[in-house]
């Protein structure tokens, strides 16, 4: 067993390996007057030109340029801010390609060419998905029971107004009912900076966790089957963007969840009110550093993300709980077939113990260490480190416009890289509950290979092999990028 101080020395060693080389970078000034003198090639921008656009307005386009008309650049700066900016306009995700061409006038002028390809913005998706945390826990725990499947539709607009709008409405049917209605608008001021979003939904199941033992979940379903747990939620979220790279999240949030009364005989302190209903209000602070060259499958760039959440706001007599979480990612490129991409998250709660609807730990989403997807490790403190090479060892598009009329499916893109993995962590329990002592305040690791499968409108599909000192080894297939 790691003592405190050992663990807490893995906590921050990981952190200054991570933020060692990923402070942030300033985006590069676009007013930046020296008058220091230069031999560098000068030019200055006349203009700046648009295509390809057809839904989008321009100001969206525009938000993400960090360079203006009308002003002189050295040109290898220049160079580099379009590359940056071609990145940035690609991370909106309205886009199937982006490039950025300047085009020289004379030896001192240019005029600049973005050139876009538009998605698809509207899409209607059948929702057939699995109920548990990952693949393995389906095939592997739960003897691939189709029971423990949801399914219904989902409508969703990445675009509503051409101002990068998005709109959602899930009906959800099978082990979750489900509604759920979300829209976001990124800019609501003429300077684009402050944004706002709502949402609204409300869950209910037959058959939910109650607890877990011998680091697997503990799943309760009554006899006749009948609704034990429902869910409502609702929030609002304000967002500031004073600059390209870094964002202010604000949401307060209202949460109520009633249970079956069967559920405390069978966990007394499911709710630890001792009440079958849990209501409360909550507030999220998050600050994101976002510097990656791809949202859904970085290669290069950083990723800090800091948030603190209260949790039970004026009424605190069944919650009053404080969360404070951190991420940080750094990806390096060395060329364009090989990157290395490490990744530190941390997670705090200061009470000894929370509901189970707050649990949190090793092997809930987005927290994993390979080789344990079989497993969940809970507790009040958590520490994980991601570590992956990655090597490009197939990147082809294939143009299917003869088969298909609309131009936003008119290529297939595939890229499949080789990775070599290897995470470790740590979870503290407070209250050291015996059945879950073989993995709980336990220094854990899981390393092996696999292939990572990058195809159309930046979908990710992970196929594993991995062996943690457990000494327990398996495949594992996942949907998602790891960090």
């Amino acid at each position: 067993m790691l003592s405190k101080r050992l663990h807490i020395t893995f906590f921050f060693s990981a952190f200054i390996l991570i933020f060692g080389v990923s402070v942030p970078i300033p985006s590069i000034a676009q007013n930046d007057n020296s008058l220091a003198p230069s031999n560098e090639r000068k030019v200055k921008v006349n203009n700046i030109f648009i295509i390809g656009n057809e839904k989008t307005k321009k100001s969206i386009i525009f938000r993400e340029l960090d360079f203006v008309t009308d002003y002189y650049y050295d040109w290898e700066t220049l160079l580099e801010i379009l590359v940056a900016d071609q990145k940035k306009i690609y991370n909106l995700r309205l886009f199937t390609s982006v490039e950025i061409t300047p085009l020289e006038i004379d030896e001192k002028e240019i005029e600049v060419l973005i050139t876009v390809k538009e998605r698809w913005y509207l899409l209607p998706q059948l929702i057939f998905q699995l109920a548990d945390r990952n693949f393995a826990e389906w095939w592997t725990n739960q003897n691939r029971d189709f029971s423990r499947v949801n399914f219904g539709l989902r409508l969703s607009h990445s675009n509503v107004a051409g101002r990068n709008e998005k709109l959602r409405f899930s009906g959800q049917l099978g082990f979750t009912r489900a509604l759920d209605i979300q829209y976001s608008k990124p800019y609501i001021d003429k300077k684009q900076k402050h944004g706002l979003a709502f949402q609204v939904n409300f869950n209910e199941n037959k058959t939910i966790p109650i607890k877990s033992e011998f680091n697997r979940q503990v799943f309760y379903t009554s006899e006749d089957e009948r609704v034990l747990r429902k869910n409502f939620g609702a929030a609002v979220r304000y967002t500031y963007r004073r600059s390209f790279y870094n964002f202010h999240f604000f949401t307060l949030g209202y949460t109520n969840t009633s249970i079956d009364p069967e559920i405390l005989v069978q966990s007394p302190s499911y709710f630890q009110n001792g009440k079958t209903q849990l209501q409360y209000l909550y507030g999220t602070y998050i600050f994101r550093h976002d510097r990656r060259d791809n949202v859904a499958y970085a290669t290069d760039g950083e990723l800090l993300q800091l948030s603190i959440t209260k949790y039970g706001i004026f009424f605190v007599e069944d919650l009053d709980e404080v969360e404070v979480s951190i991420t940080a990612n750094k990806y390096f490129k060395f060329n364009d077939r090989f990157n290395f991409n490490t990744g530190l998250t941390a997670d705090w709660f200061l009470s000894q113990s929370q509901p189970y609807t707050l649990v949190r730990g090793i092997g809930y989403s987005p927290d994993f260490i390979r080789g344990y997807e079989l497993n969940v490790v809970e507790g009040q403190q958590l520490y994980v480190h991601k570590n992956s090479f990655r090597w490009k060892i197939f990147d082809k598009e294939y143009d299917i416009s003869r088969y298909s009329k609309l131009e936003q499916f008119s290529t297939i893109p595939i890229r499949l890289y080789w990775s070599a993995n290897f995470d470790h962590g740590y979870v503290t329990d407070r209250n050291k509950i015996p059945e879950n002592s073989r993995l709980t305040n336990t220094y854990l690791f899981g390393y092996g290979m696999g292939i990572d499968l990058v195809g159309f409108y930046d979908s990710v599909l992970r196929f594993e092999y991995s062996l943690n000192n457990s000494g327990e080894g398996n495949f594992f297939f996942n949907f998602k990028t790891p960090f």
